[in-house]
C-alpha cells in the first residue's frame, strides 16, 4: 500500500506565516495609499487660504470679487469680474464660472497662483477624488452646514471639499482640528444630505460613505 505524503506543521506553520505577512503587506499598502489621500484633501484647505491671501496681498482684493480684474489680470477676464463688495458671493459648489465663488478660481488662475484654464467651463476645482472644491464667504449664504451645536463656525470664508470618505474625513478632521465633527471650524457632512452636521457616531457607522468636508478660515 502506498503511503500517501502530508505537510508537516512546520511546512504549515511557514505557510500560515507567508500569507500573514502578504495580508499585512496589503493592508500597509492600503493605509499608505489612504494617509496620502487624506494629506492630499488637507493641502487643498491649505492651498486655497495660500491662493486667496497671495492674490489679496498682490492685487489689494479678494479674487472672485476683484471688481478691477480686467485691469489687475488680463482684458479677456473682464467679463469674471466681481462686484468688490469684499466678500466671494455664490456657492461653494455652484455652476462653473456663474458667481464670484466660480470667478475664484478663474482670478487665481490667472494670476498665476493655481494651475488650470480660466474658461467659464474649467471655473472649478477638483479633489484627490474627482469631487467639487470651492470656496465662499462664511455668511447666511452659506447652508452647506446648518444648525448644530454651538459655538458655530467662525471665519470670514469657508473652503469645502466634497465626495471624501467618512474614515477620511476624520482623519482630517483630527489632523487639521479637534477631531469632532460638530464643533471646531472644521465640520463634516454626508455629501447630499444637507442639514445638521454628522455625529461622530453616523460617520463611523458608515466610514465608507462620501462625506463633504467644510473648513472655516
Amino acid at each position: 500500500m502506498k503511503k500517501q505524503a502530508g505537510f508537516t506543521l512546520i511546512e504549515l506553520a511557514i505557510v500560515l506565516v507567508i500569507i500573514g505577512l502578504l495580508l499585512g503587506g496589503v493592508l500597509r499598502g492600503q493605509e499608505l495609499i489612504a494617509n496620502a489621500r487624506v494629506k492630499n484633501f488637507a493641502r487643498d484647505f491649505q492651498n486655497v487660504q495660500v491662493f486667496l491671501y497671495g492674490y489679496q496681498d498682490r492685487f489689494r482684493a479678494l479674487p472672485g470679487d476683484d471688481i478691477s480684474a480686467a485691469t489687475h489680470l488680463d482684458a479677456a477676464i473682464a467679463a469674471t469680474a466681481g462686484n468688490g463688495n469684499g466678500q466671494i458671493d455664490g456657492a461653494w459648489d455652484a455652476a462653473a464660472g456663474t458667481t464670484e465663488s466660480g470667478f475664484f478660481w478663474q482670478h487665481v488662475r490667472a494670476a498665476g497662483f493655481a494651475p488650470g484654464g480660466v474658461a467659464n467651463a474649467e471655473a472649478f476645482a477638483t479633489n484627490a477624488n474627482g469631487a467639487r472644491l470651492g470656496i465662499q464667504s462664511l455668511n447666511a449664504a452659506f447652508t452647506t452646514i446648518v444648525g448644530g451645536p454651538a459655538p458655530a463656525m467662525r471665519g470670514t470664508f469657508v473652503a469645502c471639499s466634497a465626495g471624501i470618505a467618512g474614515r477620511e474625513a476624520l482623519q482630517i478632521d483630527t489632523q487639521t482640528d479637534d477631531g469632532n465633527p460638530e464643533s471646531g471650524n472644521v465640520r463634516i457632512r454626508l455629501t447630499g444630505a444637507g442639514g445638521v452636521p454628522n455625529t461622530l457616531v453616523a460617520i463611523t457607522a458608515a466610514p465608507g460613505a462620501a462625506h463633504t468636508v467644510c473648513m472655516a478660515f
